[in-house]
């Protein structure tokens, strides 16, 4: 199953028998049976019909609108009853320092394993000493991860282990597009906008994925709660990030996928950087490919696409609030 991705401007939404349509001017843009659409994303102005929405409602299809620029404007998700036994366990296991400082180690370690490997395959590739002294870097500031007292110092380990990684990305690029730093709101360059935007794409899925089995997605354990921040949704997507969004914007940038033609500056957004509808076609057409794609989970030890993988770590961290693991279990792919 894939996520539908809507981009023509001016598109609409409906329903016709068990198929969702795509249609602008009379004229039908594309036709997919809802049985094999996991997710729909609608950028920019794009329109859905009362009865399509109806439809995605009663087929639990989570509907995310986004605007051109690929920032979130909401979401729209079946109204299934909460598991409030599930619920109140994971807001006691949220207030209990002890119990969310170790998930929140868990997190960060699994995060830095991921772009520890990310980085160890640049380094090999670029034979390069100063990348292997930022691989040794990474390792100790994994390694502070267990020493880490509170959330506030843990923070300040997973600072500093992701700035030495972010040099380490840099390096790695081919092509000179600007990129600095982790930079958003707005992105001032093609990389961090490709970032942003991937990010922004990954954070839904596993926001999803949480709804999806029992858990509260705005509730976390790592991430700080503010009003409308869905913070457990942005405690899992630490350990994917690197796997997911680094490692999928560096391979299109290297070969060549993407340029800087297919970005432009908006500046009624600040002078930010975003991707042409062009570009973003491509972006979506990739990253569409990267979530179906097969691996080993594991901890389950079953071949399933990134996207099934999304929600099986929602139910390791189910098991952990649940008491049926000792402990939360990241993602990490060797």
């Amino acid at each position: 199953m894939a996520t539908l991705y809507v981009t023509e401007q001016g598109a609409q939404i409906e329903k016709e028998y068990l198929k969702l349509v795509v249609t602008k001017e009379d004229e039908t843009l594309v036709s997919v049976p809802a049985a094999e659409v996991s997710g729909v994303v609608l950028l920019g102005n794009i329109g859905v019909t009362t009865p399509a929405m109806a439809f995605l409602l009663a087929q639990g299809i989570p509907l995310v609108l986004l605007d051109g620029h690929g920032k979130l404007r909401g979401r729209l998700l079946g109204a299934t009853p909460p598991n409030l036994k599930l619920r109140h366990q994971q807001y006691r296991c949220t207030q209990d320092p002890t119990f969310a400082l170790a998930v929140s180690r868990a997190v960060v370690r699994g995060k830095l394993a991921n772009c520890l490997t990310l980085a160890q395959r640049i380094a090999r590739e670029r034979d390069a000493v100063h990348l292997e002294t930022a691989v040794v870097e990474i390792k100790q500031a994994m390694d502070a991860v267990a020493n880490a007292k509170d959330l506030a110092t843990l923070r300040g380990v997973e600072g500093s282990g992701a700035k030495v990684y972010f040099a380490v990305l840099r390096a790695a690029l081919q092509h000179d597009l600007g990129f600095a730093k982790r930079a958003r709101r707005p992105p001032p360059d093609p990389v961090n906008a490709l970032l942003s935007l991937g990010y922004t794409l990954l954070g839904e899925a596993l926001f999803a994925a949480l709804e999806i089995v029992g858990l509260d997605p705005y509730d976390g354990f790592y991430h700080a709660d503010k009003y409308g921040r869905p913070a457990l949704a942005l405690d899992l997507m630490e350990e994917f990030r690197p796997l997911m969004v680094d490692s999928l914007v560096l391979n299109l940038i290297n070969r060549e996928i993407i340029e800087r033609n297919d970005f432009r500056a908006d500046p009624q957004a600040g002078g930010g950087v975003f991707l042409t509808r062009a570009g973003m076609k491509k972006f979506l057409h990739h990253w569409n490919a990267r979530v179906n794609t097969l691996v080993t989970h594991p901890f389950y030890q079953q071949r399933w696409t990134y996207f099934r993988c999304f929600e099986a770590q929602a139910r390791v961290l189910r098991k952990v609030v649940e008491e049926e693991l000792p402990g939360y279990i990241p993602f990490h792919m060797r």
